[in-house]
């Protein structure tokens, strides 16, 4: 839910300007707002405005899906930050330097960028949490979630891999390596030569996270911390600690 929470303001922004109607915002936990986040300035008839229109309405309609099959379980949306975020996730990525700041907002290719950052890590999350799932109808929906979020993945990475984006696909799939643990898992999109749109083991396997990995790349930190990087106040729930080095 907090992760639904995340995208579905990324992309709303990226293509309205303006984030999820407050009526969809609250819930258990402290309500937060949301830092950062404009309308991507998509060049005219551009496919990755078309994309990304698409997507934002799928991570809008999960949030509302989520809201209504969790009933007053459902978590408010924590505070979000698009904003120092993404800066001091280039940064960690080799993507900018000191001193420099990056926002996905700017133009296309940047806005590929930030989303290649949350799609690829929903899959591994939907995927790492099934175990804790008992109840079988909730878990066919999040099979179902995990799908259009696999969906989301290879739309990003095969449009990164048409615009010569390797180099710095590769850059964030090692920071995002860094974070979550020792094992190395995360892929990037291939090389020019050889194309790896589809990041999966020698079984064609996608990989899981567990919960607190996925909050290790959220916070941006190997530590185990409680808050930081896109959620600066934490998440909304139990498990809301990320995993240690």
């Amino acid at each position: 839910m907090n992760l639904e929470y995340l995208e579905a303001e990324f992309y709303l922004r990226a293509v309205t300007g303006a984030g999820l109607a407050d009526s969809l915002t609250d819930g258990k936990g402290k309500k937060g707002g949301v830092t950062g986040g404009r309308k991507v300035p998509f060049t005219d008839g551009s496919l990755i405005k078309k994309y990304a229109v698409e997507i934002a309405a799928d991570e809008e309609a999960h949030v509302r899906f989520l809201r209504s099959a969790l009933g007053k379980a459902a978590v408010a949306r924590p505070q979000i930050d698009l904003d120092a975020s993404f800066t001091a996730a280039a940064l960690a990525a080799g993507l900018i330097t000191a001193g420099q700041t990056f926002s996905p907002f700017t133009d296309e290719t940047s806005f590929l960028l930030g989303a290649f950052i949350f799609e690829d890590v929903g899959v591994t999350a939907y995927k790492g949490a099934a175990p804790f799932i008992d109840n079988k109808t909730y878990l066919e929906a999040a099979a179902g979630i995990l799908a259009v979020e696999a969906y989301h993945a290879g739309i990003i990475r095969t449009t990164m891999y048409a615009r010569d984006l390797q180099k710095p696909a590769q850059a964030i799939s090692n920071a995002r390596d860094s974070l979550d643990g020792t094992s190395d898992l995360d892929q990037g999109i291939g090389t020019v030569k050889e194309a790896n749109l589809v990041p999966a083991d020698a079984n064609a396997l996608a990989f899981s996270r567990t919960p607190a990995q996925v909050l290790n790349i959220a916070y941006l930190t190997p530590e185990s911390v409680k808050s930081g990087g896109f959620f600066p106040a934490g998440v909304n729930g139990k498990l809301n600690t990320s995993g240690g080095s």
